[in-house]
Parts: structure tokens; sequence; C-alpha cells
């Protein structure tokens, strides 16, 4: 299987706002960028929505090193909690549904297709690509913004 690095990163102007994604995959020196955006959204659907598509862009099963400063989408993979929740029907420990089920359930599907390890890394900080996703991310949700 090839191994692939994707950074990703959402961004909202207002939250609920207009949002925008950014995932850069990067295989054997090749670097691919897609991005996205909704009018109407939350930073939490944009960082889940980033993660989707980047591993949406895969034409085959691939080992993915996904990285991403949202602790909102990485925590519920590397702390075991996207289990129980679904053993429990979709709630959290504290009984309440979980949010954003149906992208949830999408990245659940890709993760099975995909060999994927999440890495968390510092948000705003030195990595240059998860700062590249974060400007490309925030200029889409920007320009939605001011489209309104």
């Amino acid at each position: 299987m090839k191994t692939v690095e994707i950074y990703t990163d959402g961004a909202c102007s207002g939250n609920p706002g207009s949002g925008g994604w950014c995932a850069i995959l990067l295989y054997k020196g090749h670097e691919k960028v897609i991005s996205g955006g909704e009018p109407q959204t939350t930073n939490n659907r944009m960082e889940l929505t980033a993660i989707i598509e980047g591993l949406k862009a895969l034409k085959e099963p691939c080992i993915v090193k996904l990285y991403s400063d949202s602790s909102y989408s990485i925590n519920p993979f590397i702390n075991g909690w996207i289990y129980g929740w679904q053993m429990n029907g979709w709630r959290t420990k504290d009984k309440e549904e979980v949010k954003n089920r149906d992208l949830w359930e999408q990245l659940i599907n890709l993760t099975r297709k995909h060999e994927v390890t999440f890495i968390k890394v510092e948000g705003h900080a030195d990595n240059e690509l998860n700062n590249r996703c974060d400007a490309i991310a925030s200029e889409i949700a920007k320009k939605g913004r001011i489209q309104e």
C-alpha cells in the first residue's frame, strides 16, 4: 500500500457562519491541495470535512498519516471515544447526542478503507503545512462571508 501524508484544517467566519476547509496531500514528493467551503456551517464541521475530503481524494486504499490541529476531530479516534459513541447509540458518556453524526459516520467509513494514523499538531505554530491549510481555509471562509 502507498503511504500518504495529509494535512488538514477548517475555518469559520462566525460560528456558525461561512466556512472553509483545506487538505494538502503528499506522496513521494508530489503535493495536491484541495479545498472548499460552505455558506453556513460551523468550525467543527469544516475541520471534519477537511479530513473527509482529504481521505476521499485517495484513489485506492492507503496508509495515511493524517495531521490536524483539531482536538475535536482527532481525539475521538486517538482516545477511542468514537467506538463508545457508536455502542451508545451516538450518545456521549453524558448521554448527550453526538453532534455532526453524519460527518463522523462518513469518516468512520473512510477509516475502514484506509489505515489512518491521526497525529495532533499544534495550531498556528511552526508547522508550515498546517499553517498553509489554515490560510487557505480562512481565506475561503472570509470570501464566503463577504458574499453574504
